[in-house]
């Protein structure tokens, strides 16, 4: 078993971490030395360094074998460069390389056509967008990218989102970013992101990191991997806080995760626990005007979430024959969320001399007990505010198995995988709203909290029960025409069924039911060694989620802390998406011998139909999901890296034209240009707001001596259009470039010091606009502020230190 499954890892077939360790050292040295150092990157300035922890020498090092795997399970794997679409992965090194293991902004700084805004305000919560697809933690946003933790979906049941704050990146071993791929299922829209963490096989040894710096910054990570003859243990976690440097911006985060692996002769199990808590503040989007004054203030308050999260999961691999295994997960999760969200009121004192309040169309705000609620605080409609509040808690469970194969057919070399899986889910969700005052100053909520009672324009109160079932079918299949050319076939079918239950009423009662076959069909061609040519199409679907179900008619908005009133029908979004591409590497000769350059070059065309989006409703901080038609996103991603013993020098240029494909009227009464009607009309052609078109991302890091390291790292990306301003009405929100310098010294073979600095030139930028009602809320250090437009500040310099400790 250990032979073979060493053969398949060096053919590409499984994963370099399903190795034994016995087998592992079996392997012929000529081998494995062509090997080490060699991890699968897709794209210069990802995958760079050995798969092995950096600084930390009691890790086990492993032959590294450029392997994708083809479906989210882990252990069926196949040669990156038989992938027909473009693919980026960073290892443990990689996501280490500023000094801390850190996911996001590796991410960020490393992969090519990726890029993150901050639409809370929080710089743990942020929107990640690839090639114009958002993986986001926020409802209102169109979730177009598959997120995978070691097989597990890892996008929530209730929205499709992604809550990057819950993972510890210290226990993470390798991330996957691949183009779009049926085979990974819904929201692979755009493509997918597989993360991948390490066990007691892959990882031995102790390592505790200490980092602190500005803005009250203080984390600690750790992790310990231990293997016993055929079991294995590992475990990390991480623990921060942050004082933010924004007015209500702090986050407190405590993540830990557990490995307890078997490994026998045809088979091996790992059951994992991934556990969170965490509390994160996001202040959002401020006016500009009052960000003039002072870049720290925030528009409204509390903006808080609070999340719970528990994933027990068991991965399974077993050899059934000598050219096929069986792969399997299974696994139960519980995410738990509520959000505390001050907001501007719709409510102000009645025209009418009763001395209550009444919503936009003068109908009066009523209590629980469905009696007028009075103008507490006078007639001033600025001195009111809301606080809406939410709860969320998912039970979800699920099961996948597949069937991995490489037999020949016919003399030629071929790799089939057909699987299954099943995810379910029961969500219950409560909302209610409180009506009350404000600080003058610091625009936070406060008293005499009123409940409301009745389903109104500010959110009465709403209680859901939401059962999902998703289901899947799918095959992929590699065949090696010849030893250059490789065709790829793949498709899934997937089938979903979505129920609502109203908890308190019928109006969110509702029963939907989604199927969609998904066809991919794709190539590599070899050109020569170090050039590699690929070309794919292939189709993928995504339903609507609970939250859009719940929310979707302009007679029935919901506000952006998602209180949902009714349950029309929605069409699901289906992307066809073409690639053509270039990659390889080469070692070079002459005055840069031994230094090996690597190269990348893929130009993508997706084309949605019914595509989702959040527009804004005619009543002032509503808005509901909408079909609005056809979208197409399509650009180009180019890169170059050059390494050597000494240097690494890195750039990647990425273009995305997304754009609108349909025409459609929306309200968007913020919108200076909108019309007497406070309406704004999108026009075929328009641009989709948030997706800057260009971005530039470049590093360097250079080995002073064998101990000390520096790096510079630097992105640009230009203006994007607002939201609110999907007619491309207004300016567009400033371009930007930001650099980042970082260091780190070996004092002993144990202990090794970092630096960091952030934004080192200290620019001031932003990453996320919208509209905001500047004239419905009393700014007091900004009165009579009238410009709309507001935005989500980026961090200003930042410094920070740390240490990290092996044995």
């Amino acid at each position: 078993m250990r032979k073979t499954m060493t053969r398949l890892a060096l053919l590409g077939l499984v994963p370099a971490a399903y190795v034994p360790q016995a087998a592992a050292q079996a392997v012929p040295a000529a081998v494995a030395a062509d090997q080490a150092g060699t991890t699968a990157a897709g794209a210069p300035g990802a995958g760079t360094e050995a798969g092995t922890e950096a600084g930390t020498g009691a890790a086990t090092e492993l032959p590294q074998v450029d392997v994708i795997s083809s479906t989210p399970l882990l252990g069926a794997g196949i040669d990156k460069n038989k992938v027909p679409s473009e693919v980026s992965v960073l290892n443990s090194a990689d996501l280490s390389r500023t000094g801390n293991p850190t996911l996001l902004n590796s991410l960020n700084q490393q992969v090519p056509g990726l890029t993150l805004d901050s639409a809370s305000g929080n710089p743990y919560q942020p929107n990640l967008l690839y090639h114009g697809y958002q993986a986001s933690p926020l409802q209102g946003n169109s979730q177009g990218l598959a997120v995978y933790l070691n097989g597990v979906r890892f996008n929530q049941a209730f929205g499709d989102t992604v809550n990057w704050d819950l993972l510890p990146s210290i226990a993470i071993d390798r991330v996957n970013v691949e183009g779009s791929n049926p085979v990974f299922g819904l929201n692979a829209l755009g493509g997918s992101i597989s993360v991948q963490t390490k066990n007691g096989f892959t990882y031995q040894g102790a390592e505790g990191i200490l980092r602190g710096g500005s803005f009250g910054t203080v984390e600690g990570q750790f992790q310990y991997g231990v293997q016993r003859d055929d079991t294995a243990a590992y475990v990390a976690g991480d623990v921060l806080h942050s004082g933010g440097w924004r007015d209500g911006q702090s986050s407190d985060i405590y993540n830990i995760f557990g490995d307890l692996g078997w490994r026998g002769e045809n088979a091996e199990l790992h059951i994992n626990v991934t556990a969170a808590d965490d509390a994160l503040n996001g202040p959002g989007t401020s006016p500009v005007q009052l960000l003039q004054v002072n870049p720290a203030l925030q528009f409204t308050a509390p903006n808080y979430v609070a999340n719970k999260y528990l994933l027990l999961s068991a991965n399974g691999n077993v050899q059934l024959a000598t050219n096929t295994t069986l792969q399997s997960v299974t696994y139960y999760s519980n995410f738990e969320q509520k959000v505390i969200n001050g907001n501007v009121t719709n409510f102000a004192p009645c025209t009418d001399g009763s001395n209550n309040l009444c919503d936009n169309n003068g109908n009066y705000a009523l209590d629980r007990s469905g009696t007028p609620i009075t103008a507490f605080l006078g007639s001033n409609p600025t001195a009111y505010s809301v606080l809406n509040l939410q709860s969320t808690n998912t039970n979800s469970y699920g099961t996948s198995a597949q069937v991995s194969n490489h037999d020949d057919i016919f003399g030629f070399h071929n790799h089939l995988v057909a699987g299954a899986s099943y995810d379910g889910s029961y969500t219950k969700f409560s909302a209610s709203s409180e009506v009350g005052g404000q600080d003058p100053i610091t625009r936070v909520f406060g008293g005499p909290f009123v409940t409301v009672g009745a389903p109104q324009a500010d959110g009465g109160p709403v209680g859901v029960g939401i059962t999902d079932n998703y289901g899947g079918l799918f095959i992929t299949d590699t065949f090696d025409v010849t030893d250059r050319l490789s065709l790829t076939a793949a498709s899934r079918f997937n089938i979903a069924q979505i129920d609502l239950a109203d908890q308190i009423g019928t109006a969110l009662n509702g029963n939907h039911s989604y199927n969609h076959f998904n066809p991919s069909l794709g190539g590599t061609y070899r050109i020569t060694h170090w050039l590699t040519a690929y070309a794919s199409y292939a189709v993928s679907n995504r339903t609507p989620t609970p939250a859009e179900l719940s929310c979707a008619g302009p007679t029935a908005p919901c506000s952006l802390a998602n209180f949902f009133v009714g349950d029309p029908n929605l069409k699901q979004v289906v992307s066809q998406t073409y690639e053509v591409g270039l990659r390889g590497d080469t070692r070079l000769t002459g005055a840069l011998d031994g230094a090996k350059l690597s190269y990348n070059l893929d130009l993508y065309r997706s084309d949605l139909s019914d595509d989702i989006i959040f527009v804004n409703s005619p009543q002032q901080g509503l808005a509901f999901f909408q079909n609005v038609g056809n979208t197409q996103r399509q650009g180009i991603d180019a890169g170059v890296q050059l390494k050597n013993d000494r240097w690494l020098y890195y750039v990647n240029y990425s273009y995305t034209d997304a754009t609108f494909q349909t025409g459609f009227t929306e309200s968007s009464q913020n919108n200076p240009g909108a019309d007497a009607s406070g309406n704004i009309n999108v026009r075929p052609g328009n641009v989709l707001p948030g997706i800057p078109a260009h971005l530039l991302k470049f590093g360097v890091n250079y080995n002073v001596t064998d101990k000390w390291t520096v790096g510079l790292q630097g992105i640009a990306a230009s203006g994007q259009y607002l939201f609110g301003d999907e007619a491309n009405l207004q300016p567009k929100l400033p371009g930007y470039v930001v650099l980042n310098l970082d260091t780190s010294y070996q004092l002993t073979d144990h202990v090794a010091v970092f630096g960091q600095i952030e934004n080192l030139g200290d620019q001031r930028y932003y990453t996320f606009g919208t509209f905001s009602p500047t004239s419905s809320v009393y700014l007091a250090q900004a009165p009579g502020a009238t410009n709309p437009r507001s935005y989500s500040p980026a961090a200003p310099i930042g410094g920070y230190a740390g240490v990290r400790v092996t044995f």
